[in-house]
């Protein structure tokens, strides 16, 4: 970040320290060898080199022994080897024509600058560089598989995790049975608001049976908003369902063209409840000490809204707006106020909703997922990135790191390559 100061009527621009600076010394034309120098006028300002392609070029001399030299070796151990030269460092793909900071480079304009491909090729076009499609999904499939066991250790730690939050989104994909047209598959996102990591995990479809196999072995507290896909979990011993206050509320601002004044005071107690979660977050409030706030300030404003609710339900069309608002937060209440149970836990789901977005900015960049499996792979990259994002870890640096040193990382030291934590 930078900013802008007026000096003497001079345009002056402070960068942050971490940018280098290019000087430029511009003397007058008078002869100043006379003169006293009493001072300078400085003007700062913020270029850019574009992005600067080149090769990389390793050379390994190689060596033979002198014949003299040679003859003692085969005296003395009766083979002879005359030809001597380093062994190539290990490279994330073998015999590849493209180093980790282009392939870092790529995915990180394709996932996080949403990027097609395409796009990305008429870029290095520009630079007299030829990068045919079938080149770069052949690197991404590569690179994918590289990253399999780090994305399966990423995902053990989420769910190990006893409190997550779940959604869903849905993602076109490419239907080649069916030439123009395309399916609506779904990424589940499953995310740990404590350890601040996250999994996207891609199905064909939204029926149950994906949070079911997920989390099969989840036990803690389960974070989702009112989807019947999560009704399976709410006699699963060992597992709390917790609701989401959000998308409750959702359903009373829907409400406030059919009868505004009950609507606004839904919302109206809802807002009470968030300044209290201001409050606790402002102060930086340890779980327990959010547990007692909320008892004493939340507790109550939640017993008397379901008192005016299971009244108001009453005389409610079940159909009309306001019903179905009012259903919505009576049928779904008890998961509704489990936030109450821990300090640990949120009031929403909007953690995860916001993580959900960059699908949203690919969507509108490109359109859809070219196959299942594109899905799959997106699913993981997603998975990464949003990992960094939450520890404030710089995708490039990390994913460059990664690839340069995961083929020599052994498996009981994977954990250590995972974003949450990456040291610089």
């Amino acid at each position: 970040m930078y900013n802008v100061i007026l000096k003497s009527g001079v345009r002056h621009l402070i960068c942050n320290d971490h940018l280098p600076v290019e000087q430029t010394i511009i003397e007058p034309a008078d002869k100043t060898s006379e003169m006293v120098r009493m001072g300078e006028e400085i003007t700062d300002q913020l270029e850019l080199i574009p992005g600067r392609l080149f090769i990389k070029r390793i050379i390994r001399p190689k060596y033979v022994l002198s014949k003299k030299d040679q003859d003692n070796q085969i005296e003395n151990t009766g083979e002879s080897s005359s030809i001597f030269i380093a062994d190539l460092p290990s490279f994330p793909i073998p015999k590849c024509m493209v180093e980790t900071g282009l392939l870092s480079q790529i995915f990180i304009d394709k996932f996080i600058d949403h990027l097609p491909f395409y796009r990305q090729i008429q870029r290095y076009k520009r630079e007299d560089v030829e990068l045919k499609a079938s080149t770069i999904d052949g690197w991404q499939t590569q690179v994918t598989t590289l990253l399999e066991p780090l994305y399966a250790c990423l995902k053990n730690k989420v769910l190990s995790q006893g409190y997550i939050q779940v959604d869903e989104s849905p993602v076109k994909v490419l239907d080649r049975n069916k030439k123009g047209k395309t399916h609506l598959g779904y990424h589940w996102v499953y995310h740990s608001p404590l350890e601040k990591t996250l999994i996207y995990d891609y199905r064909p479809s939204r029926k149950r049976e994906a949070p079911v196999e997920m989390l099969a072995n989840f036990k803690g507290y389960l974070q989702c908003d009112g989807y019947v896909a999560y009704k399976e979990f709410k006699h699963k011993e060992g597992v709390t369902l917790v609701g989401c206050m959000a998308h409750a509320r959702r359903y009373f601002e829907k409400a406030l063209d059919n009868n505004k004044s009950k609507a606004e005071h839904v919302m109206l107690e809802i807002q009470k409840l968030y300044k209290i979660e201001r409050i606790a977050k402002q102060e930086k409030y340890a779980h327990k000490k959010r547990y007692e706030l909320r008892l004493e300030k939340s507790q109550p404003i939640l017993a008397e809204l379901v008192k005016w609710l299971i009244r108001e339900r009453a005389e409610a069309l079940p159909k009309s707006e306001i019903g179905k608002a009012i259903n919505y937060m009576l049928n779904q209440w008890e998961e509704i106020i489990a936030f109450l149970h821990d300090g640990g836990i949120e009031i929403d789901n909007n953690q995860i909703e916001s993580s959900i977005r960059p699908l949203a900015l690919g969507r509108k960049n490109y359109l859809f997922a070219g196959s299942h499996n594109g899905a799959k792979r997106a699913a993981m990259f997603y998975s990464f990135f949003g990992t960094c994002k939450k520890h404030e870890v710089n995708p490039s640096d990390w994913l460059k790191y990664v690839l340069d040193n995961i083929a020599d990382t052994k498996m009981s030291k994977l954990e250590n390559l995972l974003p949450q934590n990456f040291k610089k």
